[in-house]
């Protein structure tokens, strides 16, 4: 099975997270609050958009940039509960990129760089979908920049919370030479979520409940990440 836990266990896993930092009382706090106090600032970077629509579901025909706006925009909603500011580098299916642009590709990521490095955000998170050509493939993977200590430590608090989680997620983090974890000042991570190449993970990935639950398992690396 990918998923593991429920939504409750995973509940459970950030009260252990946010009691053994001992501050739980101020995120239950702030999420039972109307208009909360935000204790820190994330960026969620939306992977893709505009005519890039990125891999493309074997059995849904769902884009990529779809889903990920999908996943970052739940992924906002429950940092926002527990007291953690999150900006987003997109909050529609626009492309980031100058339409006048020459080279669309070069524009789109010199808009990321400046929202990311232009936000004073603690941390980025970049939300992706994975593909590949072998439709067995599958399982979410977390990648950080070469060289990045804090890269690291962010993505392997991450990945330990993801695995808890889903059978399926690699129970190891890569590097990765993305231009996002290259030019971001900031600890940052690449999430791949999963394969919208394997018929069951993408069944799993377009799935509500899913995406409520894999967010909630990177808030929780989240949070501990915070409390290092």
């Amino acid at each position: 099975m990918f998923l593991t836990i429920k939504k409750k266990a995973i509940l459970g896993v950030l009260l252990c997270i946010l009691c053994a930092g001992g501050v739980c009382g101020t995120f239950f706090a702030v999420k039972a609050s109307a208009t909360p106090k935000f204790t820190h600032t994330i960026v969620i970077d939306v992977g893709h958009g505009g005519r890039d629509g990125g891999a493309v579901g074997v059995s849904t025909g769902i884009t990529e940039s779809e889903l990920n706006l999908t996943y970052a925009k739940q992924l906002k909603k429950l940092c926002n509960e527990f007291g953690i500011k999150a900006v987003l580098t997109r909050e529609n299916m626009d492309g980031l990129y100058d339409p006048n642009a020459t080279n669309k590709k070069k524009s789109e990521m010199q808009k990321r760089e400046k929202i990311i490095n232009g936000s004073r955000a603690e941390l980025m998170v970049s939300i992706h979908m994975n593909s590949f050509p072998t439709s067995s493939c599958s399982g979410a993977q977390i990648f950080y920049a070469k060289g990045s200590e804090s890269g690291f430590d962010l993505a392997k608090s991450v990945q330990l919370s993801v695995c808890k989680s889903f059978d399926s997620a690699r129970d190891y983090v890569t590097v990765g030479d993305y231009y996002v974890l290259n030019c971001a000042k900031i600890p940052a991570i690449l999430i791949e979520c999963g394969f919208l190449s394997n018929p069951t993970e993408e069944k799993l990935l377009t799935s509500e409940k899913y995406c409520e639950s894999f967010c909630y398992s990177v808030l929780a690396g989240i949070i501990s990440f915070f409390q290092m």
